[in-house]
């Protein structure tokens, strides 16, 4: 019997929190259903799809992972370098050239694909000659399939600088390159980069310059194809599916700057020590009014408020609940004389108030606050100090940073959580028509047919309304309504914990009931001795949880009932998430 008072307490809380749940499920009705549920799909209607044809296109370097591909590609197997940390990490992700298995287009289409999730792959192929673009416009352009999505990774490519030491065997992180391109996503990170390295005329050292704005990847199971071109001009282009996403100057849009200053900070210039750079300073003659009151209260009591005509001021605040009753197995010698939980006083939410009247409190008029001298002008101001400026003696101007070094190879050195990754239809040369009649023939065929094939193999729309966690009655399926609102809650939360509890907020009131209930049970639990002595303990337990409980049923309403045009938008947004053309 320790604990009865608190396990009655606590059973009465779960009832209220039950209670409130059901109060929010009123909101909830007249909210639109927003999760899909899974349905039939749709008979798929057959897609004729076109057989493989090599094209006779030609270029410096060209890849449709034909089946003697293995004669020119290489996997790595060198240790990839990390100069965060000691450990070494080894290139054992695997490649094949296969047909895609996620929305095939055309039949004997082959490319390289990613094979292993959460590994490290390498791998790289030579070109017949070095390409070199001095004066010449310059074109990357190839295909990326993500059948299994990406969440985390990179399918990018590099370039490989042209040099003796290049070893297809030894390719790694570290292995020199000059152009990086393709998309990157891991998080809020999603970005198609553009990285080139520039060789310092004056150091011959190689530094990265990176795109300041680059353009998001698109992240779908169809194809998407990605070009740019560095022209002879200094401009650069970025193309995601055929359509211009980035352009500007390599001069201008990369940092660091291919140009570093003229000028710089002189680094032996000090600031003097008698260098004046407040502009403003407390008047140093200003005086405190003889009048100003700094122990002046904020509020005082309002002397001309009167008593209500309705104010109720022998009644008290709370009462005991009309509606409580003893427990079947309360034990008046074992657990003391039994005493009903209190409660707000009815009458009260009639009238203006119960108990003794007090006066409210009002805004001082006569109050002002410490009192602080005014801010002037400094006459001995002389102004932002900066350091004096003389030649950089690193300077250098380089007008024409797209005549990038050689370039001897081709390799992908990618980490990513998403296996199935697939390359096809690599174009590396000098001609954008070229590219673009590469595009005709190969993306232009393929993406038709799998957009066709994806929009089939959807769902069919159901005539019911989708079910959704905010529709959800507790009486219709008691476990399925907690697991349902649980997941929801946990949802929001991983993203805005203040709005999970505004959008479900019989969680959050649920949470604050067990967590208090389990505080009396240690509170109980803490108190040893006979059980006369006991029982008063216990019972202030059991009346602290029934107040807390009531305190949070309130909390639950108010969450509710301020929440309900944020569920209504977040009901709205939902539904066009599920409705919407998957990515």
């Amino acid at each position: 019997m320790r604990f009865n008072g608190v396990v009655a307490t606590a059973l009465y809380t779960l009832a209220a929190f039950l209670g409130s749940a059901r109060a929010v499920d009123d909101i909830d009705d007249g909210a639109e259903a927003s999760s899909t549920s899974l349905s039939e799909s749709s008979t798929s209607v057959p897609i004729e799809k076109p057989t493989f044809t090599p094209s006779n296109i030609k270029a410096p370097f060209f890849e449709q992972f034909t089946d003697d591909w293995d004669s020119r590609w290489q996997p790595s197997h060198a240790k990839k370098e990390d100069s965060k940390t000691d450990e070494d990490w080894a290139y054992v992700g695997t490649w094949a050239v296969e047909e895609p298995h996620v929305l095939k287009a055309i039949e004997g289409d082959k490319g390289l694909v990613v094979k292993n999730p959460a590994a490290h792959h390498a791998i790289s192929a030579k070109f017949d000659k070095k390409i070199d673009n001095k004066g010449k416009t310059l074109v990357v352009q190839y295909e990326v399939k993500l059948q299994n999505g990406l969440e985390c990774g990179g399918a990018y490519l590099k370039l490989l600088r042209d040099n003796k030491k290049l070893h297809a065997d030894e390719f790694s992180n570290a292995s020199p390159y000059v152009i990086m391109f393709g998309p990157d996503k891991c998080g809020a990170t999603n970005k198609v980069h553009f990285i080139f390295q520039h060789k310092n005329p004056k150091t011959g050292e190689y530094e990265e310059k990176h795109l300041k704005s680059p353009p998001m990847a698109r992240i779908v199971k169809t194809t998407s194809l990605y070009t740019l071109i560095v022209n002879p001009d200094q401009t650069y282009e970025i193309r995601v599916d055929g359509e211009k996403m980035k352009n500007g100057s390599l001069l201008e849009d990369f940092t660091p700057s291919v140009n570093p200053e003229k000028e710089i900070d002189d680094p032996s210039d000090k600031k003097p020590e008698d260098w004046v750079d407040e502009a403003r300073i407390a008047d140093p003659e200003a005086t405190k009014p003889e009048d100003w009151d700094e122990d002046a209260p904020y509020e005082i009591v309002d002397e001309e408020a009167t008593k209500p005509d309705d104010w109720l001021e022998d009644e008290p605040t709370m009462v005991p609940d009309p509606e409580a009753e003893k427990p079947e197995d309360w034990d008046d010698e074992e657990d003391g004389d039994w005493i009903p939980p209190q409660v707000p006083n009815p009458k009260c939410e009639e009238a203006s108030g119960c108990g003794k009247w007090e006066p409210p409190m009002k805004k001082n008029p006569e109050y002002k606050g410490k009192w602080s001298a005014p801010y002037i002008d400094n006459p001995a101001y002389k102004g932002v100090w900066k350091p004096k400026k003389i030649a950089n003696p690193d300077y250098f101007e380089d007008k024409t940073p797209a005549n990038l070094e050689p370039m001897g190879a081709i390799g992908f050195e990618i980490w990513t959580m998403q296996n199935d990754i697939l390359f096809d239809n690599i174009y590396i040369g000098h001609s954008i028509e070229d590219a673009e009649k590469l595009k005709i023939e190969t993306y232009d065929v393929k993406h038709p047919i799998e957009t066709a094939e994806d929009e089939a193999s959807k769902p069919k729309p159901s005539d019911e309304p989708p079910a959704s966690p905010l529709n959800l009655k507790f009486m219709d399926d008691p476990v399925h309504y907690v697991r349902e609102k649980v997941e929801l809650f946990l949802t929001i939360a991983r993203r805005d914990p203040v709005e999970a509890v505004r959008f479900v907020p019989e969680v959050a009131g649920g949470i604050g009931v067990l967590a208090v209930t389990l505080l009396a049970v240690i509170i109980g639990g803490v108190f040893g001795g006979s059980k006369a002595a006991q029982s008063p303990q216990v019972k202030k337990a059991a009346e602290d949880v029934k107040k807390a409980a009531v305190d949070t049923k309130d909390q639950v309403a108010d969450a509710a009932a301020t929440g309900a045009e944020k569920v209504q938008a977040e009901v709205n947004k939902r539904t066009t998430r599920s409705s919407g053309p998957a990515e």
